[in-house]
């Protein structure tokens, strides 16, 4: 019983990761996934933001360079982490 009652939570938990960044994806110009799990999102301003691994907003130092998953480097550009942020957390206000 506890072990379907752990299946049935950790597959909400990835459902819910799913959905969170639906907002911040359909702004963003280009979503990258990088090696150690997190996202950047390049907006059409050219502004970017990063997502950490658990779907968190956070921030980044200007020129930091980032690895992506297929082992190309990118450096951030304009830490975007509020307006990052504001998205992931659109339409999941409680209430």
């Amino acid at each position: 019983m506890l072990k379907k009652l752990l299946m049935v939570v950790a597959m909400s938990a990835v459902t819910a990761t799913a959905f969170a960044g639906d907002a911040a994806r359909a702004e963003a110009k280009q979503v990258i996934e990088l090696k150690d799990g997190s996202t950047v999102y390049i907006f059409k301003d050219g502004k970017m933001a990063m997502e950490d691994k658990v779907g968190r907003a956070m921030r980044m130092k200007k020129d930091t360079v980032m690895e992506t998953k297929d082992g190309q480097k990118i450096i951030m550009h304009g830490d975007e982490v509020m307006r990052l942020d504001s998205l992931l957390k659109k339409g999941h206000e409680g209430g």
